[in-house]
């Protein structure tokens, strides 16, 4: 079975490792030139997700990852603080967990490795088809561009601006939330903007005053504020706070103690960011929190962040209604990830949840191989899909509580208690 997947951020690189241990024959189109080149700052993997990646790539890139990342059971468990900084209350304890942040960068590069020479990036795709007449030959990305029976059986293909199409068994949409092959499969767009514009850099924690040190401590919180603002702080410690102690496998790009922050404002309020960049956004930011009650002190993650890790994105949601995802019949073109089950930051679970629809998909591509023709994959697509609706769903509906409890945050105390078991 030959596989084209289309994107190669987390959901797309973890297929395609995973189509490659098993032994099928892929090729993961990107248009990026450089994995490192990658926006997003950590990543949260529970134990479901790293489940998945351990079925997904060989032990030693695992024992490499969680060597590079920040445990959380180390950190203090999370805080939550109104606008001015005062202490709310404490989430549940982290000690019994086996969750992980990691740098996406990290986490990125770990499984390019793993996809190896079936990676081609700086390739732009620019649609989707059913492929037509038997066009033989062989695209410079390694498939086969339809050979005898292949062309004309209804299977699909994949189109390049500057590169002949590639046609294979079955085309995977990991192209995110502005996904081409999902708005192809649908027909129209599958998601829309939550309401929310997010503002998210790094702050080394050395950078910042003793007594927003104290306040913050060695852990993640949120606060939260009038008028549709919140202010998410993690926590980051990959060298301290090491998942597995083994510092020569450690290749994590956070190399000390760093907080990566997201400032959440109502999107209708952001007008006055737009097109600001870097250093500009940085220092435009805490005005707007500032105009809404907030106190200075709280705002100084912000001001001393790197600015070279400042950046604005709007948020966007798919449906919460399982029944809504995916809304397409099962075919030999489907999707996965953001591309269908686009979520919001504030579940801090869209990652894992691309990581666990690949691992599901690996699966059910396997038990496909035992059938004959196209009927047998066609249906272990639509098993599939059917599973990542209910996974998306679940997801989506903890992202969104928190997008609506923030817009509508007359009581922090209020939001707090629901967002994280407030104590």
């Amino acid at each position: 079975m030959r596989v084209v997947v289309v994107g190669g951020g987390i959901g797309g690189l973890a297929l395609g490792a995973g189509l490659r241990r098993r032994g099928y024959e892929v090729a993961v189109f990107d248009r990026d030139t450089d994995v490192a080149h990658t926006g997003g700052y950590h990543i949260t993997l529970d134990e479901r997700a790293q489940s998945a990646l351990r079925e997904l790539v060989e032990p030693h890139l695992v024992r490499r990852l969680l060597a590079s990342a920040s445990a959380l059971r180390h950190r203090d468990r999370d805080a939550f603080w109104d606008r001015r900084g005062r202490l709310l209350g404490f989430g549940p304890e982290l000690g019994g967990g086996a969750g992980v942040d990691v740098d996406r960068i990290t986490l990125r590069t770990l499984l390019a490795e793993a996809v190896g020479d079936d990676l081609h990036l700086g390739r732009t795709v620019s649609g989707v088809e059913r492929g037509g007449a038997d066009r033989g030959g062989v695209d410079q990305g390694g498939l086969d561009r339809g050979g005898a029976g292949r062309g004309g059986d209804g299977a699909p293909r994949v189109l390049f601006a500057d590169a002949a199409p590639v046609t294979a068994d079955l085309v995977v949409g990991a192209d995110g939330t502005h996904s081409l092959v999902a708005r192809h499969l649908a027909g129209g767009p599958v998601n829309s903007p939550a309401g929310i514009v997010g503002v998210s850099g790094r702050t080394a924690r050395g950078d910042l005053s003793a007594g927003e040190r104290r306040r913050l401590g060695l852990r993640s919180g949120l606060a939260t504020g009038p008028r549709g603002s919140a202010l998410y702080v993690g926590f980051l410690d990959p060298v301290g706070n090491a998942a597995l102690d083994a510092p020569e496998l450690r290749m994590s790009r956070t190399t000390g103690p760093t907080y990566i922050w997201g400032a959440m404002v109502a999107e209708a309020a952001a007008a006055c960011l737009r097109g600001l960049r870097g250093a500009e956004l940085r220092d435009a930011l805490p005005g707007l929190f500032r105009e809404r009650g907030w106190a200075g002190h709280t705002l100084e993650v912000i001001a001393r962040a790197d600015p070279d890790s400042v950046a604005a994105y709007r948020f966007h949601a798919a449906s919460t209604r399982a029944g809504d995802l995916a809304p397409w019949p099962a075919g030999r073109i489907t999707a996965l990830g953001d591309a269908v089950h686009a979520t919001p930051p504030t579940a801090g679970m869209g990652a894992g949840a691309a990581i666990r629809d690949a691992a599901a998909l690996l699966r059910h591509l396997g038990d496909a191989d035992a059938g004959e023709g196209g009927t047998a994959l066609v249906e272990a697509v639509g098993r599939f899909e059917a599973g990542m609706r209910r996974r998306g769903s679940e997801v989506l509906t903890l992202g969104m509580r928190t997008v609506r409890l923030i817009l509508a945050a007359d009581s922090p105390v209020d939001a707090a208690a629901e967002v994280g078991g407030l104590r």
